[in-house]
């Protein structure tokens, strides 16, 4: 662990270019909103950058507290901070009116470029399916990115209290990167997927795989969608790939893990879903949830079976990632906590004038480019909406 330099007693003396003068001093360098409970806090006592030195300082006692995010690609450093400050929550988090009226609301984003382009993506997609039909590759997941500027520039915290306040189910997040070398950055979004929480010998998951766009004005075409997900093959085989590979690391852990046999739907307010709810009894002594949270990501959901090859497509195929597709949460000194998979996100920079947003889609061999390109375009209007877009 890192030492930081013991911080101004003022509860807001965390610098960032992007702040305003009239921020509440509450405003954190990290929360997790979710229905069941929350976590915002603030201040660094010490960071990481090797998540398990921080699963090691858990079990030693040392912290009370380990926050922050998990990159794509594990070989890279963490964003891992020991808090100064730490405010649970029985529920959702409620953005702080400063974020809904007056100077601290206001936002103006516009799209200043994409990578790939449109058809680029195309190609790569349509690529990646002869790989898999021809290759060990079952599934592999392929992202695009757009830019974003901002004028005059955003706080952070501004966009995640946009992205709660979108979510019908109250969900949304926020690391500060700077533990990683990405000084002043932050990942900011919001996401109904579970990766892991563990809460004493209880553990559970959550995995989304499988998308179909809604049509919120048009009630019987969006029954139709999330119908037609229910019964498609190649989204029900995506499926099955990550409730396997969760199953495949619980199970050894467990000694009781239920698993449906079928997925349930998942609506957000762009999305359909496939999501298997996975619940299980922790053997004795249960690893921590950042252990967990380490062992089971980046899961098929996000990355492709087998992992090595899928990784390493996408490598080759994909600008760096960064921490879209990564994980975000927290552990505390009983080692419970809780991670999201971080998606439908963006990473906004130290100054608060850009801002890059990814979304993704699972490839099968059964893949339509087309269909797979408009799937990407309709999760990404989750953060598009919530920066006005």
């Amino acid at each position: 662990m890192s030492s930081s330099p013991e911080p101004d007693s003022s509860p807001d003396s965390n610098p960032d270019p992007a702040s305003h003068s009239g921020r509440p001093a509450s405003a954190p360098d990290f929360l997790l909103s979710r229905g069941d409970g929350s976590v915002r806090t603030q201040g660094a006592r010490g960071t990481f950058t090797d998540a398990w030195e921080a699963v090691e300082a858990i079990e030693r006692g040392e912290v009370e507290m380990v926050v922050g995010a998990l990159p794509f690609d594990q070989h890279c450093p963490a964003a891992l901070t020991v808090p100064e400050r730490i405010v649970r929550e029985p529920g959702p988090l409620e953005p702080h009116p400063y974020y809904r009226v007056g100077v601290g609301s206001r936002l103006h984003a516009s799209l200043v470029d994409v990578d790939p382009s449109p058809a680029e993506h195309l190609r790569r997609v349509e690529a990646a399916v002869s790989t898999i039909q021809g290759s060990i590759l079952d599934k592999v997941v392929l992202a695009r990115a757009v830019d974003i500027a901002f004028d005059p520039p955003v706080d952070p915290r501004l966009v995640a209290a946009r992205l709660i306040d979108l979510s019908a189910t109250r969900d949304g997040f926020i690391a500060e990167l700077t533990p990683a070398g990405r000084r002043g950055h932050f990942l900011v979004g919001s996401s109904p997927e579970v990766l892991v929480r563990r809460r004493g010998n209880r553990v559970r998951s959550f995995p989304l795989a499988g998308s179909a766009p809604r049509y919120r004005d048009d009630p019987a075409a969006d029954r139709a969608a999330a119908a037609g997900l229910q019964d498609s093959q190649k989204d029900l085989d995506e499926h099955r790939f990550v409730v396997e590979h969760i199953r495949g690391v619980l199970a050894p852990l467990c000694n009781e893990l239920r698993i449906p046999e079928r997925p349930v739907l998942e609506k957000t307010s762009e999305m359909w879903h496939l999501a298997t709810p996975i619940e299980g009894v922790l053997k004795d002594p249960a690893p921590t949830a950042l252990d967990l949270a380490l062992r089971l990501y980046p899961t098929p959901a996000v990355c492709g079976t087998p992992q090595a090859a899928a990784e390493a497509l996408i490598t080759t195929a994909e600008s760096d990632r960064g921490f879209y597709a990564g994980a975000v949460g927290y552990t505390d000194a009983a080692g419970d906590g809780e991670y999201m998979v971080a998606i439908r996100c963006a990473e906004v920079n130290g100054d608060g004038t850009r801002a890059r947003a990814w979304a993704g889609g699972g490839l099968t061999a059964d893949s339509d480019p087309q269909a797979e390109l408009d799937e990407t375009t309709a999760k990404l209007r989750t953060i598009m909406r919530a920066l006005g877009l």
